[in-house]
């Protein structure tokens, strides 16, 4: 599911059993995050897939990337991999007005 920066942020901030993930590469991840978030780089195909199946999928997780696009690919595999809630930061960290710190 689709979110702007604002209702990702108000359901984010009121749900309990939340996980950030940052699905650009290290390097982009390496130069600032959303703060709390786990990185698994969509890039790695299986890899990135084999990551996602060690999550657990009753969280609700809170996906963010750049602009938004990997991101909005990453919730698609995640759906299908039976996550029901997966939620695409719209403009990704690029549009983002919060907090960025080091991870």
């Amino acid at each position: 599911m689709n979110l702007t920066q604002e209702d990702w942020i108000s359901q984010l901030v009121e749900d309990e059993n939340s996980v950030i993930l940052d699905v650009r590469t290290e390097d982009e991840y390496n130069d600032g995050i959303i703060p709390n978030a786990i990185n698994i780089d969509i890039h790695k195909g299986q890899g990135f897939i084999s990551e996602l199946e060690t999550l657990d999928k009753n969280k609700n997780y809170y996906v963010y990337c750049r602009s938004g696009a990997r991101s909005a690919k990453a919730c698609e595999i995640m759906n299908e991999l039976g996550f029901e809630n997966a939620y695409n930061l719209i403009g990704g960290i690029l549009e983002w007005n919060g907090d960025i710190v080091s991870p």
